[in-house]
């Protein structure tokens, strides 16, 4: 099966979230499924479930109510987030199986990199040695998903001292560059899409941006 890969530079989490939504209302039976690879700029969202005492200090960083599963994350500069367009029963898995198969695809591409890392049964994510370095947040709406992945390049981890990460108080957090890997952005994000895509049983095929972004009104102020 054919997905369609479309690589962002940096997009405003809200019309990006809306977008998402509509593509998935819009979707049939034979529409292609899409992977979004991107970044935006510092926002905190809650999930549907988000406990609004798990964002201790936003400050300045605008803070959205999304309607992902899980609590409360954080996106900026620096972190590749990749968005999940699926048919899930065209994929061929539950949503159990789902997440087991977006983490196992990031333990593999950190495997690919010396990095030794884990999920947790406790907590959707994917750690080193104890630190959060990759957080899943998925919905399912009309039999296909929308929402991802988020993976901490090379970002700023003060703003993760605002909020408790996913609802756990102190949890430490890491990035590529602190473990020792200075992967240039694109070529991270290609290697991690073609992981992700085999283990989903996906061809890969690179698509341009859409419409949606195109229009001045959704493009990004960074």
């Amino acid at each position: 099966m054919d997905a369609l890969i479309r690589y962002f530079p940096t997009v405003d989490y809200s019309p990006c979230w809306q977008a998402m939504r509509a593509l998935t209302d819009q979707r049939g039976d034979n529409t292609q499924d899409e992977l979004w690879v991107l970044e935006h700029p510092p926002v905190f969202t809650l999930g549907q479930a988000g406990k609004p005492e798990h964002v201790l200090n936003p400050g300045d960083i605008p803070v959205v109510n999304s309607d992902r599963g899980g609590q409360v994350t954080y996106h900026g500069p620096g972190q590749t987030v990749i968005y999940l367009m699926l048919d899930i029963k065209r994929i061929g898995l539950g949503s159990r199986g789902l997440v087991t198969a977006i983490e196992d695809s990031i333990i593999e591409f950190l495997n690919d990199l010396g990095i030794n890392a884990a999920s947790r049964d406790d907590a959707p994510g994917v750690y080193v040695n104890g630190a959060k370095i990759a957080s899943l947040g998925l919905r399912i709406r009309r039999g296909a998903t929308y929402h991802g992945l988020a993976i901490n390049r090379d970002m700023d981890l003060s703003p993760w001292q605002r909020i408790n990460p996913c609802g756990h108080v102190g949890q430490p957090m890491t990035t590529l560059r602190a473990l020792g890997v200075t992967l240039e952005r694109e070529k991270m994000e290609q290697q991690l899409v073609t992981v992700l895509a085999k283990r989903l049983g996906l061809t890969p095929r690179t698509a341009p941006l859409p419409d949606w972004y195109n229009s001045p009104s959704t493009l990004s102020a960074g």
